[in-house]
């Protein structure tokens, strides 16, 4: 089992996220002990979505973008959705998020539509993804080895397919993130 007692967890996303790509990470990540963060653009709150038409809860944005420090945590966790996924890849302060937990070698976590980003940051290049498949080709654009499993890691980069991919993605990231684990 995977302890994460006293990391902290940033969760980036925006309006259009969807619901369990949220919701069962940050469920995992305080149940072995660590601490997440909803990261936003958005202040004050976000709209979750079920599948990409259907509108679920709504969820307190924890630190805003703009004051976040990449420093501050230990990991990140990008949900997917594709409305969040597509807000975040353009927007340059969540490029810059991103890049830096990378430039720092920290673990990061993206599913379903949520790497997307790392597509716009050359996070990918010579490394194995999955993603949702819509996803292939960008990944594949960008240098990346993109396959069909439930949970990839590689240096340092957990990736997976979707909601249904989720304990496999939540059990890869928490071991990377564990005292238990070697550095990625």
């Amino acid at each position: 089992m995977s302890h994460i007692t006293g990391k902290k967890i940033a969760l980036l996303t925006t309006n259009g996220v969807e619901q369990p790509e949220l919701t069962e990470p940050l469920a995992a990540i305080k149940e072995h002990g660590g601490t997440p963060v909803l990261v936003s653009p958005e202040e004050g709150q976000i709209q979750a979505m079920k599948g990409d038409w259907e509108h679920a809860d709504h969820f307190d944005v924890d630190v805003a973008l703009s004051s976040a420090n990449p420093d501050d945590y230990d990991g990140l966790v990008l949900p997917g959705g594709t409305l969040n996924a597509d807000t975040l890849r353009i927007n340059e302060d969540a490029q810059k998020f991103v890049k830096a937990f990378f430039d720092a070698g920290k673990p990061v976590a993206a599913i379903c539509h949520g790497p997307w980003i790392l597509t716009e940051i050359g996070a990918v290049q010579g490394r194995t993804v999955t993603s949702y498949p819509s996803l292939k080709t960008d990944l594949t654009n960008a240098g990346a080895e993109w396959v069909d499993e439930s949970a990839v890691v590689s240096d340092g980069l957990v990736t997976s397919r979707t909601p249904d991919d989720l304990e496999d993605f939540n059990q890869a990231f928490l071991d990377l993130v564990s005292d238990d684990s070697e550095a990625p």
